[in-house]
């Protein structure tokens, strides 16, 4: 059993993955901003108030933690520092409650795989990676803040994301070309962080999943 805190945990994502989290014995910390707001409960979850942008209302929270799972991500497509300064306060309470392992969320569209289709590479590049432009900028900083953390961190590149059920037959695609727009489901990528929670083969490293 390990003690996850998991970043984000509101959202659809960062939900699943307390929900399995529980399932699979572990102990689990959700942050939120509201914790009258988040419904879930269960014996070996504790819900804290926090904000990831405020770095004195996460002060002591990461004590006695294993694991950091960060899925912090917005509505909607906007200019934001949610991911670079939140990644920066979450890295600076990791460092002074001396956890060292953390899987954070970024997006699988960040960059271009070497050889991929022609329509693949004309879509991310002059349609996701314009329109995204604002969050992924930012996401780009937060994977730096991470890769320069000297932390155990594992950055999952997640490609578009659906509601569909857990099947834990995606696949690892980092370095492989793209055909197809890929996929996951919320539950899948859940699984697949929670799976690899002390796998050091995936300390330091950027993974890219998909069916």
């Amino acid at each position: 059993m390990e003690k996850i805190i998991v970043f984000g945990a509101s959202g659809g994502t960062g939900r699943m993955v307390i929900e399995q989290a529980l399932q699979a014995g572990h102990q689990v910390t959700a942050v939120v901003r509201n914790p009258a707001a988040f419904s879930l409960r269960h014996p070996n979850l504790d819900i804290v108030e926090g904000d990831v942008l405020q770095l004195p209302t996460l002060s002591g929270k990461l004590e006695g933690h294993d694991v950091v799972i960060s899925c912090l991500g917005i509505p909607k497509i906007q200019q934001t520092t949610l991911y670079s300064q939140g990644m920066r306060n979450i890295v600076a309470c990791m460092r002074q409650s001396g956890v060292n392992r953390i899987i954070c969320i970024s997006s699988g569209a960040l960059e271009v795989p070497a050889k991929s289709s022609w329509i693949m590479t004309f879509l991310l590049k002059n349609v996701l990676q314009r329109i995204y432009k604002p969050v992924y900028a930012d996401m780009t900083l937060m994977e730096g803040i991470l890769s320069e953390s000297g932390l155990d961190w594992t950055v999952v590149r997640a490609p578009k994301l659906t509601d569909g059920k857990q099947t834990q037959k995606y696949k690892v695609i980092t370095n492989e070309p793209l055909r197809s727009i890929p996929q996951i489901s919320r539950a899948d990528l859940a699984h697949y962080m929670l799976s690899h929670l002390k796998d050091r083969n995936t300390f330091r490293s950027r993974v890219d999943i998909a069916y």
